[in-house]
């Protein structure tokens, strides 16, 4: 599905990606974590052409497009939410789901209905401004921002941050429910571990723009969460 191989990436001089692999399996839900400033949003701006990159693949569906547009890489089937939302405030919820509409094929350019029912106030509130929308309501709109293109891997970066409670455990819920039953495979950065298991199936722990140590979401060890994620 994604596969990533020996990524480097610099900001000025500053070397932030080092030889970085990483491989997203098809179908899967994987998280990757490690503590703040490690390079996690800075791969996954990467990998939506939104940082340059000195050398390396990415690899999606077999396709190498690490030299690819940004405004290209979601007709490879890539949608993206990213770390803050960045929904459009003066547009509607509904005009914010249909910017993604040109990506679909000629004949099926509204907004699914898949969206609507997975997330209902979403429904309700389309002709609410999107600034006008909770920080949950707004996170909720950002990923069905992203699914409208219907894409094969989606990538959220963070979408718990700032949210409440139950507005988590609906996401968390939404996820899994894309993952497994929709067969959506996911990658996630999260920062919250009980998150991190209950919606993940495998791990992947970054530490100083490498990646350390991945796997099975059950073979995450205290040892591990101890060196690596423990503030």
């Amino acid at each position: 599905m994604l596969a990533i191989k020996g990524l480097n990436q610099f900001y000025g001089q500053s070397h932030t990606l080092w030889d970085l692999d990483l491989s997203i399996h098809e179908g899967k839900c994987t998280v990757l974590m490690g503590r703040n400033g490690v390079g996690k949003t800075t791969l996954l701006q990467c990998i939506m052409g939104l940082q340059t990159i000195k050398d390396g693949e990415i690899v999606v569906n077999g396709e190498n497009i690490a030299s690819h547009s940004a405004e290209s890489r979601p007709r490879h089937g890539i949608g993206y939410v990213p770390q803050g939302r960045q929904i459009f405030p003066l547009l509607t919820v509904e005009e914010n789901l249909q910017i993604g509409l040109p990506i679909r094929k000629r004949g099926d350019r509204k907004i699914p209905e898949l969206i609507y029912s997975l997330f209902p106030v979403l429904k309700e509130m389309r002709h609410r401004r999107g600034g006008d929308l909770s920080g949950g309501q707004q996170q909720q709109l950002a990923i069905g921002r992203a699914l409208v293109i219907n894409p094969s891997l989606l990538i959220l970066d963070e979408p718990t941050e700032g949210i409440q409670p139950n507005i988590v455990q609906e996401i968390g819920d939404i996820i899994r429910k894309l993952n497994q039953e929709l067969g959506l495979t996911v990658l996630l950065v999260e920062q919250k571990l009980p998150f991190a298991r209950k919606v993940g199936d495998n791990f992947c722990l970054m530490d100083r723009g490498r990646v350390v140590a991945n796997g099975e979401m059950d073979d995450l060890s205290d040892q591990l969460v101890k060196e690596y994620l423990t503030v």
